[in-house]
């Protein structure tokens, strides 16, 4: 299988779109499913990076894959660069038919943008915007050990100089891309994603930029790429709500609905985020009251027979 890396996809396609990573969400199954409607990269949810260098539970289920998980973004994190290039060489087995499976990971990502206060007090996630160092030598590490490109995902500052000298310092030491949350650590996600901000790093970079923060149409994605003029744009909760949100789909359809039913339980996904996928799925779609019974399912028999009851399900393909 020919590898390609995201610089290459981008030289193809031109631009591309991209599925957030998403803590419980951005499992398998759901991987699949995006890849389905358009979206040219997918990344997996955040892992730990000293968990997963330690605890081989972690890396079984954390980072579960196969054949058709192809390209995909593993990423990590970490508040030093030996944890990073650890738990990054342990998964590096499974690209390219070298182990178990033959994928393509297309980079590591650190991610430096995670808002959670428990993520704060580890030192990972958006506590590394106020320490460009520490990121710069997390990411000379991983290069220097591992023949993966390795990108970073972060959030802006209030004072655009520091993220200025953040994304140089990165680039500094090789950087291949750069994701940007255009909204601060203090930011609420329902504060607008300041394009402004995005639009500084991408005229000040050298490396290609994608843009993340209130895409829940492709009219948000279109509206960034015209106020902005980055390579990519990912999205999160709106992928969540509308998984063909890509393929121009103004609101989930069923279609769409029954590949996730097919693959989840296919795949053997528990209740809790199968439920909670499609209740996601079902906000634009379902009446406010049937919403209201479908929210308090207790079961995947339950779902599955509310679903054929309700909505034509086939569940005799499920088997």
């Amino acid at each position: 299988m020919q590898q390609r890396t995201v610089l290459e996809i981008l030289e193809e396609k031109g631009k591309i779109n991209v599925c957030a990573p998403m803590v419980r969400y951005s499992k398998l199954p759901f991987r699949e499913l995006v890849r389905q409607y358009n979206c040219d990269v997918v990344y997996t949810p955040m892992i730990l990076a000293d968990v997963f260098k330690s605890s081989e539970f972690a890396r079984e289920t954390d980072f579960s894959t196969n054949a058709r998980d192809d390209p995909v973004v593993i990423q990590f994190a970490a508040n030093n660069g030996a944890d990073l290039a650890d738990a990054a060489e342990l998964a590096s087995p499974y690209v390219s038919g070298i182990g178990k499976y033959w994928i393509m990971l297309l980079s590591v990502d650190i991610n430096c943008g995670c808002p959670q206060k428990w993520a704060i007090q580890e030192k990972i996630g958006a506590h590394l915007m106020s320490q460009p160092e520490t990121v710069r030598d997390m990411i000379r590490t991983v290069k220097a050990r591992l023949n993966i490109p390795c990108s970073i995902k972060i959030r802006v500052h209030p004072d655009l100089k520091e993220t200025y000298e953040f994304v140089k310092r990165a680039e500094s030491v090789g950087v291949d891309y750069i994701t940007v949350h255009g909204r601060t650590k203090t930011m609420k996600n329902t504060e607008p994603a300041n394009y402004d901000a995005i639009r500084f790093v991408k005229e000040s970079a050298s490396v290609p930029i994608v843009a993340n923060g209130s895409v829940f149409s492709t009219a948000d994605a279109n509206e960034i790429y015209a106020k902005t003029n980055v390579d990519g744009v990912m999205s999160a909760r709106g992928l969540l709500r509308n998984p063909a949100l890509f393929a121009g789909y103004d609101y989930t359809p069923w279609e769409c609905i029954e590949r996730y039913i097919h693959l989840a339980v296919g795949y053997g996904t528990n209740h809790f985020i199968f439920h909670h996928h499609l209740m996601f799925m079902f906000e634009d779609v379902m009446s406010n009251s049937e919403r209201k019974t479908f929210n308090t399912l207790a079961s995947i028999p339950a779902i599955l027979d509310h679903l054929e009851t309700n909505w034509g399900l086939d569940v005799s393909r499920l088997v």
